[in-house]
């Protein structure tokens, strides 16, 4: 594995991507071994939970690969998204717990990717936000759903909108995280004795909880499909192309609507 660094601790199976240099951000590499790790994990029956988590202290992850997006068609970036959302519900369905302990920066898709766990647990220094309209563009890998789910709609569109970035205090007030912690240690070893505590119990109730959670949200599944087209359709934009330029060369955007 070229972007994924995996560990076994007792029964957690703990999950970092490792891409440093770009503050882990998730480029095509990234997203395809996660789902290969992942599918992997659940396949071990002695995996009682997984964690998933950033290198260093600077990122959980800061966003999908700009550079990368700002190559894409319309048509490419929908299929883009409905691939990152698939990627991201295997984890938001899966019967053993998963927990995410956000280190640092966790933007766009690493906002996203943390969302998509079932319990998120940061540290002080964890910067949260859906900075994805300062490009041209919207959440594509289930921030326009997951997000009203976790803080209600008039909170997810504030910071949908605005694109501005709050701090863990912040995300631990309005529920979008369940523990803010010191350090990633702390966090790392928070989590992994929760998943201990989660692996005591049934299996199956654990599993068939899960599900059932899940299932109160199961009619969003148009609204998913709207969020990949929505993206698709901004991607073949102007503005879009003037956003991701804009990001690169660090300046303001100007945006003309078109």
């Amino acid at each position: 594995m070229s972007f994924i660094k995996t560990e076994i601790q007792g029964s957690t199976f703990c999950l970092q991507i490792t891409r440093p240099e770009a503050l882990n951000a998730l480029n095509q590499g990234v997203m395809d071994e996660l789902r290969a790790v992942l599918q992997s994990a659940l396949q071990n029956p002695e995996t009682a939970g997984i964690v998933i988590t950033g290198e260093g202290e600077k990122a959980f992850v800061a966003g999908a690969d700009i550079k990368e997006l700002a190559a894409l068609s319309g048509a490419e970036a929908t299929k883009l998204a409905r691939k990152g959302q698939e990627i991201f519900k295997s984890i938001e369905n899966s019967p053993k717990p998963v927990i995410a302990v956000v280190n640092g920066f966790a933007l766009g898709g690493g906002c996203e990717l943390a969302m998509a766990c079932h319990i998120r647990i940061a540290t002080e220094n964890a910067r949260f936000g859906q900075p994805e309209v300062n490009l041209g563009i919207i959440p594509g890998y289930g921030g326009t759903q997951r997000l009203p789910q976790l803080v209600g709609r008039a909170k997810a569109l504030e910071l949908i909108l605005t694109a501005d970035l709050i701090t863990a205090a912040d995300a631990l007030k309005i529920g979008l995280v369940n523990h803010v912690v010191s350090t990633k240690q702390e966090a790392l070893a928070m989590a992994v004795a929760m998943i201990k505590k989660i692996g005591s119990k049934g299996p199956v109730a654990i599993a068939k909880a899960i599900e059932s959670v899940n299932a109160g949200y199961s009619f969003e599944d148009k609204g998913y499909q709207s969020e990949a087209a929505g993206f698709g359709a901004c991607a073949d934009t102007t503005d879009f192309k003037e956003g991701t330029k804009a990001f690169v060369e660090k300046r303001p955007a100007k945006f003309t609507g078109k």
